[in-house]
């Protein structure tokens, strides 16, 4: 009877898809209609013609279907006869209205070929004479034979970026990315000109990792734009940008940066391997591939670095780490990222060492406060009473004599208000966003307190929570720990601090297992690595940190010499 209940219930409201549908177009598209299925029919859907083909009628039908020319709109198709060695030539121009620059394709690619000049009326009895050395002193003198596309590539077209391209997978993925394409009957090649246009936001100031003493630029979406900040900061010849591409069908830009002579080749391939060994439809941020990536994907603690700030990528390189620059996204990717480098700052650099490590001990209290203050009040409270002063057990014990729900109750009902009002803070628009802020701290607080929902100390409690979760520097590391701070509530309630202990045991045994591209998590620490690099918690003085971190076995172990401040050694 149950099961016949069940089948009744899936028979009535799942969703079963239809596989025929019976739509009809308007008359007046019916000649369209004919078109496509003609041209159709000598390409089938979205297979790929492997190379171009000398026939330019068969190259223009192939793009018409692959582009759907009749009803895209930001496609333009420029048919036109050039001149070359006083002879015509059928072409056509292919590319994206909105991605290029329009006065480029006038200037440098259609006035070239189409107006007649000295360049493009000269005859093929034109001697084209090179010189081929035969011996030291000796020379014969060869004339070269006319080809149309040597002589447009070397002869007609004054761009600075042009190639030739055979395949149609290569010139219809750089047509995507805001090139133009030349096509040129009798000839199976295919010309990609650079004529990049689109807009891009400028360079501005960091807007999630603001420091005082600091670079005042951030990477933005353009991909050449973020290589030419980390390159200017640089300034060597041996940073490499390699280029990939993740996505069949978004083919998103990726760049992969390191120093030649200094990152582990061992690393390098581990990246590429990674990124080329995705099978994905699209990547359109650096957070999915910081995802894809990442060793575990159960753990919510982060394992790699995200950052807007040039400055901080450019120390990380030269350190001997691997950048990942992702198209479209503001954030590039650093990896390994370890547990030290989510509690420092870029700041961290420009400070003494005495400054930097004092907020770093900050940045330590305020790590463990945002994890465990919550739940070690309610062990207290429950548990552990005789650990509290007297007269301050007194105090909480009166503050809660009129509040009726229980202390476990308290805490996640404020937890959840105080995660609640940090979201909406985020998601309405900007002048906004601080009114929510004092409605919520103040406001609501007070009110909660009047209304006998909440005591005062736990008002206290969660405040200081969400306030040292603020001075986690790293986005990533203070969502983990707003996470786990859950777990250890629930820990406290039921078990005090046989709860807590336990679960810091777990949560340690599980992050002493855990690699970030190979390098234990708690580097430099565990295991035991030279403590004067860089990436320690705690900094030496600037002329004191000698060596590059000994965990990601670099090929330039020294980052200066032994005496570094010449002038005091003199």
């Amino acid at each position: 009877m149950k099961k016949n209940i069940i089948n009744s219930l899936i028979s009535i409201f799942k969703y079963t898809p239809n596989n025929s549908y019976a739509f009809s177009l308007p008359e007046s598209q019916k000649e369209q209609t004919s078109i496509i299925s003609e041209s159709s029919s000598s390409f089938s859907g979205e297979d790929i013609v492997a190379n171009i083909m000398s026939d330019l009628n068969s190259n223009l039908d192939f793009l018409k279907v692959k582009y759907n020319i009749l009803i895209n709109s930001d496609i333009v198709l420029r048919q036109f006869t050039l001149t070359a060695s006083n002879k015509e030539f059928k072409a056509f121009l292919i590319y994206i209205d909105g991605m290029i620059d329009s006065k480029m394709i006038n200037d440098f690619v259609l006035k070239p070929l189409m107006l007649h000049n000295l360049s493009n009326t000269r005859t093929n009895e034109t001697k084209r004479i090179t010189s081929i050395p035969v011996s030291k002193n000796i020379s014969i003198k060869k004339i070269k034979k006319f080809k149309i596309d040597d002589y447009i590539y070397n002869s007609l077209i004054p761009q600075n970026t042009i190639t030739k391209e055979t395949k149609f997978s290569k010139i219809i993925s750089e047509i995507n990315s805001g090139n133009c394409a030349l096509f040129i009957d009798s000839i199976p090649v295919a010309f990609n000109i650079e004529v990049k246009g689109f807009q891009t936001r400028a360079v501005a100031e960091p807007n999630n990792e603001i420091v005082v003493h600091g670079a005042q630029e951030a990477f933005v979406e353009n991909i050449r734009t973020n290589t030419s900040l980390l390159r200017r900061i640089v300034n060597n010849e041996n940073l490499v940008i390699e280029s990939t591409s993740v996505g069949s069908i978004t083919r998103t830009k990726i760049a992969i940066c390191y120093m030649k002579n200094i990152a582990n080749d061992e690393l390098v391939s581990e990246v590429k391997f990674r990124i080329n060994n995705l099978n994905i439809d699209s990547l359109v941020s650096s957070g999915q591939l910081d995802q894809l990536i990442q060793d575990n994907d159960e753990i919510a603690d982060p394992q790699i670095i995200s950052t807007e700030r040039p400055d901080k990528a450019a120390n990380h390189v030269l350190e001997g780490r691997v950048v990942i620059i992702v198209n479209g996204s503001p954030y590039v990717l650093i990896v390994p990222g370890l547990l030290v480098d989510f509690l420092s700052s870029p700041e961290d650099m420009n400070l003494k060492h005495q400054f930097a490590n004092l907020l770093k001990i900050i940045r330590l209290i305020s790590a463990f406060f945002a994890l465990l203050l919550p739940g070690i009040y309610i062990a207290i409270t429950n548990y552990h009473q005789e650990l509290i002063p007297t007269e301050l057990l007194f105090a909480i014990s009166a503050s809660r004599q009129t509040v009726p729900f229980p202390v476990f109750f308290e805490i996640i009902l404020m937890e959840i208000s105080f995660e609640l009002i940090r979201e909406a803070g985020l998601r309405v628009p900007s002048p906004m966003g601080s009114t929510i802020g004092i409605v919520g701290a103040l406001i609501l607080g007070e009110a909660a307190v009047n209304a006998n929902i909440v005591s005062p100390i736990l008002i206290i409690i969660v405040a200081i929570t969400g306030i040292c979760s603020f001075a986690i520097p790293d986005f990533s590391l203070g969502f983990s720990l707003r996470l786990w701070r859950f777990f250890y509530i629930f820990a406290g309630y039921f078990f005090g601090f046989l709860g807590i202990g336990f679960g810091l045991f777990v949560n340690f045994v599980v992050l002493l297992d855990l690699n970030s591209f190979g390098v234990p998590y708690f580097s430099p620490y565990i295991p035991v690595s030279n403590g004067d690099a860089e990436a320690s918690l705690f900094l030496l003085p600037i002329w004191k940190r000698e060596n590059r971190p000994d965990f990601l076995n670099t090929k330039r172990t020294k980052t200066q010499g032994k005496i570094s401040i010449k002038w005091k050694s003199t």
